[in-house]
């Protein structure tokens, strides 16, 4: 008998090597396959014009426009900010805080008067978006295993040293990555929406350390990922009304309290003919934004070398194509949209990191469209137009800062191009992995380790 077990007990031990070796190549693979993911570059603007940032690949890059000149942020946790790509960024409703997170699985918390990290935070999976709430108590965020995690920030000291803080689960999307999350204008709603075509109106509970159990509606109609959300107001309708875009090719109007559908923007068709192209699957909407103060919504299109304007009246609660601002002499196509409360301008980045077959690791353009005036709230009236560099605020020392250099060589620009494709496809479209692979994935799960 003693023979017996002690054969089964070297069986048993040559498996478990057999599968540590299948594991270390397969983590191994993983690894590989995620330092080749792609990130699209991302774009945030101060909601009084203060500052904007820029992230592209693990570079986190701000300009303060009040003081004309680059920011130096300070991180007392040294090095880098962080080390991989970012996915997220964004300030807060009063602009005193600004958050950026992404594959590094860091959720950084930055006060905007100084730039110094104040707060730190670990996610056990990689973030795919971020929201500040309106009152700036709470930080949240999601992971690509779709759990939105709230963090509270009430009596954080920009003084103090910089707090290691503890996220808590929200709410979850069961096992959908989460593309984007809102807080309504009135703070008392989170929006998240999914890889998996939904969008989840939820209270923002009074004590969400607690959890967010109560779910206000479902928004059901994308027949693909949806891919961005943002809310339109005006002065005559401040709680506004919610629009999405997605892989469909749709900009879509809803009613968060009962999820209605209110109205269907068709865009794809119209990119398709201003872009002059036959590809398939290039009218993804990969961004919309809001001009605060008029009824435009800004609409940045995978194939669509500019922005389309469309119009949304909130009284009869429909969207039409307004027109179309094309980027003249580049191959700019927009990857990240931004404006604010103040200036009547709309800011564009186009970019990716790690770009293959290329001497330049990660690239970014910044351009600015302006004509969205305040006093002008009628769409009719505006005359939007793209600024030439020298017109853009900050001039050429902006430009160096949030593009990393003043020019950009153009083969460089085509590869960014081509590299931000190819990076919609691998963040937003599902998956299919071997039962094999599967089986790894799971084993190899941080949450599990943790747990072990």
């Amino acid at each position: 008998m003693e023979g017996a077990q002690m054969e089964d007990f070297r069986i048993e031990e040559c498996e478990n090597d057999n599968n540590t070796h299948e594991d270390s190549q397969m983590e191994e693979s993983e690894q590989n396959n995620k330092h080749m993911e792609v990130a699209p570059a991302v774009i945030s603007v101060h909601p009084t014009r203060n500052s904007v940032a820029v992230a592209v690949g693990s570079d986190l890059r701000v300009f303060n426009l009040l003081e004309d000149c680059a920011v130096i942020l300070v991180d007392e946790a040294g090095g880098a900010s962080h080390n991989d790509s970012i996915r997220g960024i964004k300030y807060g409703a009063n602009g005193k805080l600004f958050v950026s997170a992404g594959d590094d699985k860091l959720v950084k918390v930055w006060s905007t008067e100084s730039w110094r990290c104040i707060a730190t935070v670990c996610s056990e999976k990689r973030v795919s978006a971020v929201a500040i709430s309106n009152d700036g108590l709470h930080v949240c965020f999601a992971d690509k295993f779709g759990v939105v995690w709230v963090v509270d920030l009430p009596g954080v000291d920009e003084t103090q040293a910089p707090l290691n803080k503890k996220a808590v689960p929200l709410l979850a999307h069961y096992c959908s990555i989460i593309t984007s999350l809102e807080f309504s204008p009135d703070g008392h709603f989170i929006v998240s929406a999914d890889r998996d075509f939904k969008i989840r109106v939820t209270v923002f509970p009074k004590k969400p350390l607690d959890g967010a159990h109560e779910v206000q509606s479902f928004c059901l109609g994308h027949t693909e990922f949806v891919s961005c959300l943002a809310f339109i107001c005006t002065p005559d309708s401040p709680q506004g009304s919610l629009v999405s875009g997605g892989g469909d090719s749709t900009v879509r109007m809803w009613d968060i309290i009962s999820g209605s559908l209110l109205d269907t923007c068709a865009v794809g068709a119209k990119a398709q003919f201003e872009s002059d192209t036959t590809e398939g699957n290039c009218s993804t909407v990969t961004d919309i934004c809001t001009i605060p103060g008029c009824t435009l919504i800004a609409v940045a299109i995978q194939s669509l070398r500019g922005i389309m304007l469309l119009n949304c009246d909130l009284s009869s609660r429909t969207l039409s194509v307004m027109r179309v601002v094309s980027i003249i002499g580049e191959n700019f196509v927009p990857t990240s949209l931004g404006s604010s409360i103040s200036g009547g301008l709309l800011w564009m980045v186009t970019g990716a990191s790690k770009l293959r077959g290329s001497d330049v690791s990660s690239l970014s353009r910044v351009k600015v469209i302006s004509g969205f005036e305040k006093s002008s709230p009628d769409a009719s009236e505006q005359e939007p137009a793209v600024l030439v560099d020298s017109e853009i605020p900050g001039g050429a020392k902006l430009l160096e800062k949030l593009q990393g250099s003043i020019s950009v060589d153009e083969k460089v620009f085509l590869a960014a191009a081509d590299a931000v494709k190819t990076a919609m496809c691998n963040l937003l479209i599902k998956k299919q992995y071997s039962d094999e692979k599967r089986e790894f994935r799971k084993r190899t799960r941080n949450d599990r380790k943790s747990k072990q």
